[in-house]
Parts: C-alpha cells; structure tokens; sequence
C-alpha cells in the first residue's frame, strides 16, 4: 500500500461538492488508507507541535479584526471545528466567519482517505487571509494525511 499524499480532485462522492461554486477555493489531497473518516478526522486536527507556533501566530494576528479563535460551540467538535455531517464515510466541519466560510472534509473510501478544504471569502479581508495561509495550509493538510497513513500501518510483530 502506497503512503505517498497525492492532490487530487474532490470525490463525486462528498457531501461538500454542494457548497462549491464559482470562485471558491477547494483543494484536497488523498493517501491510500483502510482508516474510517472520524478516525482520521481526529489524527488531522491534532495539529503537530511545529504547527502549534502558527496557530498561535494566527490568533495574534486575527483576534484585533474579531475572527473567531476556538470556533462557535457545538456539541460535537473536531479541534476547534464543529462538525456538520457525519456518516460512516465523511465528515464535513467548519464554520462561516466575518470573512469567509470555510468547511472541512475528511472522506473515506475504496481504501483512501481525502481531506478536502472548501473556501467562500466575503471580502478582501478573506481573500488577504486566504492568500496568507495558502502555504501553511498545504503544508499542513498534507502532514496530516501523511500522519493518517503513518498511524494506518500494520505495526510489526
């Protein structure tokens, strides 16, 4: 089984191909992975200790402009990230802000696990954000689905 992340197109099959419209952001990543969704949804937002020092650098930043720091409350939470949907397949989380909606999704099926990210900004204020965190974005979504092919390896007798 190959554990190399690929950037992929997002499935037919998601629930989050009904928020894309035209110029939105979406990207997504795949890695081969037995691992049902909520099980991966849970390794990607334990965010690694190097992202720690981003995340904490975006609340500085972000919290004069009254963006949201640890998401609304919901019951069921992934991170900071409300979940949305759940099946036994997906799980979709996010939630919309003063400068953008964005949602989450984590997809598991034929043996692969995709983690899709969908983006509407409502200003220019989105769009400078969105612009700024692209680098750290991908680098961060696809070391979480490299941690979610780590964890789905058999471990050695």
């Amino acid at each position: 089984m190959s554990h190399k992340v690929k950037s992929s197109e997002l499935s037919p099959d998601s629930r989050l191909q009904s928020y894309v419209a035209h110029g939105d952001f979406i990207d997504c990543f795949t890695v081969s992975s037995p691992m049902p969704a909520r099980q991966a949804a849970e390794i990607i937002v334990d965010f690694p200790n190097w992202a720690q020092p981003l995340l904490r650098l975006r609340g500085l930043i972000t919290a004069p402009f009254g963006l949201s720091q640890d998401g609304p409350d919901a019951e069921d939470k992934l991170g900071p990230f409300p979940v949305e949907y759940t099946s036994d397949t997906e799980v979709i989380a996010g939630f919309n802000d003063k400068h953008l909606n964005f949602r989450v999704s984590v997809l598991a099926h034929h043996g692969q696990v995709s983690l899709a990210t969908w983006v509407h900004t409502h200003n220019i204020g989105g769009k400078c954000y969105l612009a700024a965190i692209m680098p750290f974005h991908i680098l961060i979504a696809r070391n979480a689905l490299a941690r979610v092919a780590k964890a789905s390896r058999p471990v050695a007798a």
